[in-house]
């Protein structure tokens, strides 16, 4: 099983220049790649191959006059901007067959400069290291200064260098894990859990526990008013500008930060005191669409689930995610009994058949569980175990950076 684990990186102003270079140099072999292909679609040619894209707008490239500059920075920078291109065009094709799952990808389009995310790839081949004093050494960039927040399990196959909109770079290195020995790492349990997601609460347990949600957004909408209120009133183009777009890129990654943290505290928590835990499949695109749209969005649902299964997969544990049509809030777990739809407002209920009095989210968590087939497993083994696809990595992983915290 592959993880990223990512690391705060601190470069010099020389570094940082150096950085800049490779970031541009791998766009523009991106775009390079991109207009190639619509050329030859515009023209009803076969596509250019990999090969010839390699040769064409790097090699030759960098004899030019033009694109001379591409020999600053390590060509497996730009090979990797190569494979990048490819692979988008091949999830694209996919997607339009319907072999790939989601949602439907479009075409790759041209990247800019001013994109909030900038990243390049080193691999093996480009003798990228670790010093003895703990610093990054990058070809043609340096040795870059690293916030060492734990040690590396094994030796990385490769390192992508971000930098994100709020202006901080890190270090996301590609780890293969052992997943047996992972497992072996978890406490052994028999307990197994239903979570019931919601807004009042974040997580209903099916023992009762109840786990307010702490509304990042909401508590920072007021600092987050006055930073987007100060970068409207500055000159498109200025300095001040700049600065205060980067005010309001650290106040928003403020909020991400936190509530990826507070979603990794959680799903480990859970996933090392249960052996097997059962999930609603949410509709969060549609959700979205309502009047809760920001409190939904501030949940964080789908990234909360999407660490409940690459951790479930990685310490050997059940995740099963029933049906989002399942009347969970609607059924009495106790007799079984449907009672209707009931409005947001309604907390609790009484079961018109049996009497029992109700908690909804307790309810709907309970019944959650009993639907997965948790309820009737034999020593906490679940009835129903199903495949569950790796995903994620840990907190600070690369898209997802948590300050100069990568655990």
């Amino acid at each position: 099983m592959q993880l990223r684990y990512a690391f705060r990186l601190y470069p010099n102003a020389v570094q940082q220049s150096a950085l800049a270079r490779a970031f541009g140099c791998a766009r523009v072999v991106f775009n390079d790649a991109v207009r190639a292909r619509e050329d030859a679609r515009k023209a009803a040619q076969p596509f250019p191959t990999a090969g010839d894209l390699s040769r064409k707008l790097i090699t030759e490239a960098k004899l030019s006059k033009e694109r001379s500059w591409l020999g600053e920075v390590s060509a497996v920078v730009l090979q990797q901007s190569l494979r990048d291109a490819e692979t988008a065009y091949r999830n694209f094709f996919a997607s339009l067959k319907g072999s790939r799952k989601g949602p439907r990808v479009g075409p790759p389009r041209f990247k800019s400069r001013k994109d909030a995310r900038q990243s390049v790839r080193f691999t093996a081949n480009a003798r990228w290291t670790i010093t003895d004093n703990g610093r990054l050494n990058l070809p043609k960039i340096g040795a870059v200064k690293v916030k060492w927040s734990r040690t590396l399990p094994t030796t990385p196959t490769s390192v992508t260098v971000i930098k994100d909109a709020a202006g901080r770079y890190f270090a996301s290195f590609v780890i293969d894990t052992d997943p047996a020995a992972d497992a072996a790492r978890m406490p052994a349990t028999n307990r197994t859990i239903g979570i019931d997601l919601g807004l009042t609460h974040f997580a209903v347990l099916s023992d009762g526990t109840k786990i307010d949600s702490p509304r990042f957004l909401r508590r920072a909408e007021k600092k987050l008013k006055k930073t987007h209120k100060e970068l409207s009133r500055k000159q498109k183009g200025s300095r001040n500008r700049a600065k205060a777009r980067l005010k309001v890129a650290r106040a928003h990654a403020e909020v991400a930060d936190a509530r990826r943290e507070f979603h990794h505290q959680l799903s480990t928590k859970l996933i090392s005191e249960n052996q097997g835990i059962a999930v609603e499949d949410l509709s969060v695109a549609g959700l979205a669409r309502t009047r809760l749209a920001k409190s939904v969005h501030d949940a964080g649902w789908s990234q909360f689930v999407a660490m409940l299964e690459y951790k479930a997969e990685r310490y050997g544990r059940t995740l099963v995610k029933i049906g989002r049509f399942e009347p969970t809030s609607q059924t009495c777990h106790a007799c079984g009994v449907k009672d209707g739809p009931k409005p947001l407002s309604v907390r609790e209920w009484t079961c018109a058949a049996c009497g029992t009095v109700h908690d909804r989210d307790h309810n709907a968590a309970l019944n959650v569980k009993q639907a997965a087939g948790l309820a009737a497993s034999a020593c906490g083994a679940p009835v129903r175990p199903g495949a569950i696809p790796a995903q994620r990595e840990e907190p600070g992983s690369h898209g997802f950076p948590t300050g100069n915290r990568a655990a």
